[in-house]
């Protein structure tokens, strides 16, 4: 492709040339007749007597050094480490010391795919990419508290096909079987990040309740005294069962609604479920389902208290709720 600002194609440049060494014209009348400078017609020649018509076709204008880049050794450090934890720059450069904007750039210039593009036990790019850049966030914690319901897979005694790969389960009676889904039920508060989450067997209206029940209290227990609102999607059990009317109005709690088909409005529940999947229920093999359910609560546990969140400057949500000094 020419250069945007090339007065000459590489077609010509190839005119250029035969003007002037196989026709013997003299450089300067072939210049003008093209609209370039004798010095630059000079450069041309010279470029086809040292390397041919191949020394014609456009150069990449990056410097043929770059002092200041970063060492292959430490790139190659980054590119393990984004292999290895399947984890975004800011861990990334806790891990490498090497700072995120660097590891950024590192990222993007071997073309490693985005962590919502692939796969979160392969790291294999799986799927398209959709973002949206309108963020917000309440003052306070307890102002706003966002809730919603994870549908996934139960696991086989022994392992599904993640332990023992597609071609397992071939018979018919394996085909049938139906092991059904885990329901994950998730709060998280706007401000502080702070997430709770459960495993249950539906999303029934009374399960609904119970689990918003036990989620104040858990945010009652880390400083969170009162909810001041919920946020759900329009699902039935939220918009039109008195159970959850109820349990939203005893704890004094304003309820609020998405807009339909606007799921990003509910965005930072939405955000933690795939980090869920991620980081706890795809992370690793399991070998039953409830192997994985007993990983629910440690991660959790590490999710308040020591993982890093980008959206608090690489702090863990307990962070925004701890006394300061």
């Amino acid at each position: 492709m020419t250069h945007a600002n090339a007065r000459l194609t590489f077609h010509g440049r190839c005119l250029l040339v035969r003007r002037v060494v196989h026709d013997l014209r003299p450089v300067a009348h072939v210049a003008k007749e093209l609209g370039v400078s004798r010095q630059c017609a000079h450069r041309w020649v010279a470029r086809f007597h040292a390397e041919g018509w191949n020394g014609l076709h456009d150069r990449s204008s990056r410097p043929r050094t770059c002092p200041r880049r970063t060492p292959e050794p430490v790139e190659a450090a980054v590119l393990n480490a984004r292999r290895a934890h399947r984890r975004g720059p800011e861990f990334l450069a806790a891990e490498t010391g090497v700072p995120a904007r660097t590891v950024t750039r590192i990222l993007r210039r071997h073309q490693m795919p985005r962590l919502a593009s692939c796969d979160p036990l392969t790291g294999q790019p799986i799927r398209a990419e959709r973002r949206s850049h309108n963020r917000y966030e309440r003052a306070r914690p307890g102002e706003l508290v966002h809730l919603d319901v994870k549908k996934i897979g139960r696991i086989p005694d022994g392992g599904g096909w993640r332990a023992h790969g597609r071609q397992a389960g071939k018979t018919y009676a394996q085909k049938q079987a139906r092991i059904g889904y885990d329901y994950i039920h998730a709060a998280v508060d706007d401000h502080s990040r702070l997430a709770y989450a459960e495993i249950h067997t539906d999303e029934k209206a009374d399960t609904c309740a119970g689990f918003l029940t036990r989620a104040a209290a858990f945010f009652a227990a880390h400083g969170i005294d009162r909810i001041e609102r919920v946020l759900t999607d329009n699902a039935w059990t939220y918009r039109k069962s008195t159970t959850f009317r109820q349990a939203v109005a005893d704890l004094g709690a304003e309820q609020r609604f998405i807009r339909p088909h606007c799921p990003w409005t509910n965005g930072k529940v939405e955000r933690f479920n795939r980090t869920l999947q991620t980081e706890w229920a795809y992370r690793q093999v399991f070998t039953s389902n409830s192997e994985r359910a007993h990983a629910l609560a440690p991660w959790l546990t590490f999710y308040n208290t020591r993982r890093r969140h980008t959206a608090l400057e690489g702090q863990p949500p307990i962070s925004r709720l701890s006394p300061k000094s």
